[in-house]
């Protein structure tokens, strides 16, 4: 199976994370299934941009965004080249290392 990597955040995953994940699965069903408190205000339907991850590792084992992501990523907080929202990646079979923004669009993370 897949394994997720999530970097350190102070906030939501202070020490990092590591799990399995089953191909097909949504990583941010994955997220919250592992303890990650990612945020997900239209419940994971890609009607927000508050799931936004970066994908600093394995994007290129998952199918290009299609253009309702992209809509919604405009409007994500810190847009990258690696950007994702994390309701629209499905894993396949490759591993994935993800980043989680500082801010998201509801509220700053900064103390």
């Amino acid at each position: 199976m897949p394994l997720v990597t999530v970097l350190p955040h102070a906030e939501l995953c202070p020490q990092g994370t590591q799990f399995e994940i089953k191909p097909g699965r949504s990583l941010c069903e994955g997220l919250l299934k592992h303890g990650v408190a990612i945020e997900h205000a239209c419940d994971m339907v890609a009607a927000c941009s508050t799931c936004h991850v970066l994908v600093r590792a394995g994007a290129d084992t998952l199918p290009e965004p299609d253009d309702e992501e992209n809509d919604q990523l405009d409007n994500a907080w810190g847009v990258e080249p690696c950007s994702r929202l994390a309701c629209c990646v499905r894993v396949k079979e490759g591993n994935l290392t993800v980043e989680l923004p500082k801010h998201s669009r509801n509220h700053a993370r900064e103390r």
